[in-house]
């Protein structure tokens, strides 16, 4: 077992988090926040965008089960990398898309995906996403962790994590718990 860590951002964390949960190989998904100036930020302060902190999902897998480059095909079919700063109605850098790096494999990994998907035309505008070399991980509050698990009916669970979801799980199905 060879344990890695990966960081993404790709607006809500609740909707990167559920998915990533419910993949073979994945050890732990954990809500939080990098990329920003505040030592210990809070939800409130990270919503409020003056802490320059990403909502993120800091990822534990075991790299012989599932390999750097299969989350990264996750990530980029469960958020839209060609939108800067937001994601549908969620608005603000706390939202933006972005893959923290731990690992030069990793940031060479993560530029050469994308630059495929760019060569592909997969998407029709240019994507956005940030490539940064990790920084200090804050998880998020208690009650953030398995917010769909724990909220399923909530409006934003049913109407936005749940299609990413039920996306997640109908193409990438052979890779679930």
């Amino acid at each position: 077992m060879r344990h890695e860590i990966a960081t993404f951002a790709g607006g809500c964390f609740w909707c990167i988090e559920t998915v990533f949960n419910r993949l073979r190989g994945v050890e732990s998904a954990v809500s939080g926040y990098m990329g920003g100036e505040t030592d210990n930020p809070t939800y409130e302060a990270v919503c409020e965008g003056d802490t320059g902190h990403a909502e993120v999902v800091q990822v534990g897998f075991d790299a012989d089960e599932i390999g750097f480059r299969d989350l990264l095909d996750v990530f980029f079919t469960i958020h839209d990398p060609t939108q800067l700063n937001r994601q549908g109605n969620d608005v603000g850098t706390q939202y933006r898309s972005a893959i923290f790096w731990h690992t030069p494999e990793q940031k060479a990994e993560a530029e050469a995906v994308i630059a495929g998907l760019a060569a592909s035309g997969q998407f029709d505008a240019p994507i956005v996403t940030e490539i940064a070399e990790a920084t200090t991980f804050y998880p998020a509050e208690d009650y953030h962790q398995r917010y769909f698990e724990h909220n399923p009916h909530q409006p934003y669970c049913h109407f936005v994590v749940a299609p990413k979801v039920e996306k997640a799980r109908s193409r990438f199905a052979d890779r679930l718990k």
